[in-house]
């Protein structure tokens, strides 16, 4: 039997986030009457293009204080959110719709269709079965406060909602000025800057590798303590991959203030130092005098990947191990483990960008996701200063936000 409650929830954003907290909240407490506004006229943009078109869910781990460690900003915010909805949680909740998730060999979570529109369709037939009111094409302008204290949204449609609760989900904004209708009821904006983001190096000779991939190299930012070991792809502007775009979030603070110029050094053969490769060559000279290098190399390169080094150090074709002169040896084994590449620039990772920066955490309750300056205003997902690195966790921190907001707007007494 649904109760009248005469309340209304305005949840601000059409992503994983605004979605979460609009179908939990009209689920968790029938007659709330709730409005959904999306400023672009796409529902769940990220969510369809996530992980090449599948969406990565979440991420397979069951440790709270392991995977808040994912997360360059937030991390102790979201070790106490994790505790009122987790990993555990979030398959759970769509198993309850039918949808199942696998898990791959790295941890990343998807739906077994290997679909992102499988989570679309979920999300929008909840959004459907608790009528939530959507509004396409709809920004807000700016946010007030009426007598009654009730909130008041005006629109870009010149035109304008009231609310007892809003949630705020519009995810993260590239320009610290398009936070100035927050700014204005109160809250603090950490400055946002990109993350997620692949490192450009243009005109380097190494671009024509554009494809190739090594599955554990570890890249290192010159003059600083960022690093990172994992999968590296050579893309034609540069590089990118697991390695890269975990360097960019960790550093993102740190490579804004160098205005992305920045040397990177890449060890191709992950965490091997250089005098173990040096003893290595040593065998290899004796146990394959006779063989050519360019032929096969020991630590299974990318053949492409290991040619174009014999070439950078001017090692011939038809050069062999015992053959190898001293001074081409030295080089290559510079090469392999602690290639050098001039940095200028970022490429946003297709459109997976993710921003850090926005609303100051101090001013959130991570228990309720409420603002400790305005009652009855509610944050979730990438406005608030908390992104992960890649693998699920964004999204994960959408889940349990979205839902923990909810949550609370569905316990409040005063909709009783």
């Amino acid at each position: 039997m649904t109760v009248p409650v005469n309340k209304t929830l305005v949840v601000v954003g059409g992503g994983a986030a605004g979605f979460f907290c609009a179908i939990n909240a009209a689920r968790l407490r029938p007659g709330l009457k709730v409005f959904l506004l999306e400023k672009t006229n796409k529902l769940l943009s990220k969510v369809r293009v996530s992980g090449g078109g599948r969406c990565n869910v979440t991420h397979a781990c069951f440790d709270i204080r392991e995977l808040s460690m994912r997360y360059p900003r937030g991390t102790h915010f979201v070790r106490k959110a994790f505790h009122r909805f987790f990993t555990e949680n979030t398959i759970e909740w769509f198993a309850e719709r039918d949808v199942q998730l696998k898990t791959e060999s790295d941890g990343r979570m998807f739906p077994v269709t290997d679909n992102s529109q499988t989570i679309v369709e979920c999300l929008l037939r909840e959004a459907s079965r608790y009528n939530i009111d959507i509004r396409l094409q709809t920004t807000v302008e700016a946010l007030t406060i009426t007598e009654n204290n009730q909130f008041l949204l005006r629109t870009d449609k010149n035109s304008s909602l009231t609310a007892d609760y809003v949630c705020i989900a519009c995810g993260g904004y590239p320009r610290s000025s398009m936070f100035d209708w927050l700014r204005a009821i109160g809250h603090t904006i950490e400055e946002p800057v990109p993350s997620l983001f692949t490192f450009n190096v243009p005109n380097h000779p190494i671009t024509a590798l554009m494809g190739v991939s090594v599955p554990e190299a570890r890249v290192r930012i010159s003059g600083s303590k960022l690093e990172q070991t994992g999968p590296v792809l050579i893309t034609h502007w540069g590089f990118s991959g697991p390695a890269v775009l975990r360097t960019s979030a960790w550093g993102a603070r740190d490579l804004q203030k160098m205005n992305y110029h920045f040397t990177c050094q890449i060890n191709w053969l992950g965490d091997k130092q250089e005098q173990l490769l040096r003893e290595e060559f040593q065998q290899y000279r004796h146990e394959r005098a006779a063989q050519k290098l360019v032929n096969k190399n020991p630590w299974q390169l990318p053949q492409r990947l290991w040619e174009f080094m014999l070439q950078q150090c001017e090692i011939t074709p038809d050069t062999r191990w015992a053959d190898l002169p001293a001074k081409a040896q030295n080089k290559l084994i510079k090469e392999l483990v602690n290639s050098e590449f001039n940095v200028t620039g970022k490429t946003t990772f297709k459109e997976e960008f993710v921003t850090a920066g926005g609303i100051k955490l101090s001013e959130i309750d991570p228990q309720t996701m409420m603002s400790r300056k305005l009652p009855n205003l509610f944050f979730a997902g990438e406005i608030m200063d908390v992104d992960g690195i890649t693998g699920g966790f964004n999204f994960q921190h959408a889940w349990t936000s979205g839902w923990i907001a909810a949550n609370s707007i569905a316990a409040d007494t005063d909709l009783s």
